[in-house]
């Protein structure tokens, strides 16, 4: 598990691209929930997402392991790419990212334009990993995996900032993914020794981790459509899952109604855009606002990169459909 120290190595490498992230206390999330709550805003990195802090820390270590340069290539709802996309432009790397067909315009579009190439292949993201394994082995590059320890490590300095600045959180609520937040989250957690509870958040119809934690083993999701893109994986990442299921309090779900209601109530409380999956552990806490009353509790906004129609549709109060 990551010390203290491993935070503080990470941070170094993080910090040479960007700088620390808020966390705020919005007074009117706190009063429309009753929760004395606190927003950590990672939609203010380069990338608009926590993603980029791991990308930083993955590309600098492999540039260290093997100076020659060897390309990158992953697979991606669109965050992890841009994250490798943009540290791989700081690192001198090539990038080429695999999203699955039908994949965000805009999230292509934008790790385009921070130098990778981007290719359209698989129906959803857990095919599109097994496409970049393939051409990982044909075309000499390096698959980029979603779950890594130097990923963690990176993503984790979000969770060491929120952490340091309110040990005293009761609760934090966590998007997963593939699962390098919330391990971030937990290795900040126990490497400063605090009692913060934290709970993973799901879309409710891709519940792999809900399903796996309930039963103590991997579950795959049975479907992968949700307009919380970032969380639509279908299936767990083990070495996560395990480390989930030693340290989490609880993973929920929350339906596509209620990620729509999270982003209206960001938009509204803090005029902070959130994408889906950013959106998630707010709408968790919206779930359980009873259970959480008078409690200091910590959300993540992990991300704000929505396409354009979809942020229309909702803040015209609909919710997106996949």
């Amino acid at each position: 598990m990551l010390s203290c120290q491993d935070f503080e190595k990470a941070e170094a490498i993080v910090y040479r691209s960007m700088s620390p992230t808020p966390c705020y206390n919005w007074p009117i999330l706190a009063d429309t929930l009753g929760v004395d709550i606190f927003m950590k805003h990672e939609n203010h990195t380069p990338i608009g997402a926590f993603k980029v802090r791991g990308g930083l820390v993955y590309a600098n270590r492999h540039k260290a392991r093997f100076p020659e340069g060897t390309g990158l290539i992953s697979a991606t709802r669109g965050n992890h790419g841009q994250s490798l996309a943009f540290a791989a432009r700081v690192e001198g790397l090539s990038a080429t990212i695999v999203v699955p067909k039908g994949n965000s315009a805009e999230k292509n579009d934008a790790m385009r334009a921070f130098g990778a190439t981007v290719i359209e292949a698989g129906e959803d993201f857990d095919t599109a990993v097994e496409i970049a394994k393939q051409m990982a082995e044909r075309d000499g590059l390096h698959m980029v995996p979603s779950f890594d320890e130097d990923l963690v490590a990176g993503v984790g300095t979000y969770s060491y900032e929120m952490l340091k600045q309110h040990p005293d959180l009761d609760t934090v609520y966590v998007p997963i993914g593939k699962g390098s937040g919330i391990c971030g989250m937990i290795a900040a957690r126990n490497a400063l020794n605090l009692k913060t509870k934290i709970v993973g958040v799901n879309a409710a119809r891709v519940d792999g981790y809900v399903r796996s934690f309930e039963a103590g083993h991997l579950c795959e999701a049975d479907r992968s459509d949700t307009f919380a893109d970032g969380l639509a994986v279908r299936v767990p990442d083990a070495d996560a899952l395990e480390i989930i299921l030693k340290n989490a309090e609880r993973v929920v779900g929350v339906e596509e109604d209620m990620v729509a209601d999270a982003i209206r109530l960001i938009f509204r409380a803090t005029h902070n855009g959130a994408e889906g999956a950013g959106a998630a552990s707010l709408a968790a806490l919206m779930t359980e606002k009873d259970k959480m009353a008078g409690k200091k509790v910590g959300v993540v906004l992990s991300g704000h990169n929505i396409d354009s129609d979809w942020m229309a549709q909702v803040l015209d109060g609909k919710t997106p459909t996949v």
